[in-house]
């Protein structure tokens, strides 16, 4: 019996498959999606620091917690409260909750209540500005009452252990140009054109 011949060896089968790799204009275009995803959420992300940052002023002074509102601000931080009391790095923010003025206002009922600011994010700077309140009791009339009203504007840091405080300017809202303007949006733009907006 003769042995079968070998079948005879065919060409394999072109690669008709269209799920190739992307090539480096898809590449290039995912790369810079995912880029501009990043740098939008850092945005948010800082927003949301600064923030959280401002909204811990209020409670920690109306609670008499000077460490805890010095910590909000850097290390050689400034805080003036025009025109009374100039502040010139944490130990005077301490000194200022803890001192008798302000001692005697948290027990008589006082609160402290900062609006959201607006904010302007610059790589690790940042400026800002926003309303403040400022609430005293009235045990007489068993109410309280609107005791100032004033402007803000804010610089922040980044540190190493995130947004700071390196400076705020607090001033009563009683008519004076230059409070008011504190207020104004930066030269040249509107209120909706002056932020960070991620596009």
């Amino acid at each position: 019996m003769s042995e079968p011949e070998p079948e005879p060896e065919t060409e394999p089968e072109p690669d008709t498959d269209t799920d190739t790799e992307p090539d480096t204009d898809e590449l290039h275009a995912v790369t810079a999606a995912l880029d501009t995803l990043t740098a939008k959420l850092q945005a948010l992300q800082d927003q949301v620091d600064i923030m959280q940052l401002v909204a811990q002023y209020g409670p920690a002074v109306d609670s008499g917690s000077g460490e805890a509102a010095a910590a909000l601000w850097t290390d050689d931080g400034t805080f003036d409260a025009i025109p009374h009391l100039r502040m010139r790095g944490r130990d005077d923010i301490t000194g200022m909750v803890h001192g008798e003025g302000h001692q005697s206002l948290i027990h008589s009922g006082v609160g402290h209540v900062l609006t959201v600011p607006h904010i302007e994010v610059d790589g690790d700077r940042a400026t800002g500005r926003s309303h403040a309140l400022h609430l005293r009791w009235d045990a007489d009339a068993g109410r309280f009452w609107v005791f100032q009203v004033s402007a803000n504007t804010w610089r922040w840091a980044r540190t190493s252990q995130g947004w700071r405080i390196a400076e705020r300017i607090n001033a009563n809202l009683d008519g004076t140009a230059e409070h008011r303007e504190m207020l104004a949006p930066p030269a040249g733009r509107g209120p909706l054109e002056d932020g960070t907006h991620g596009g």
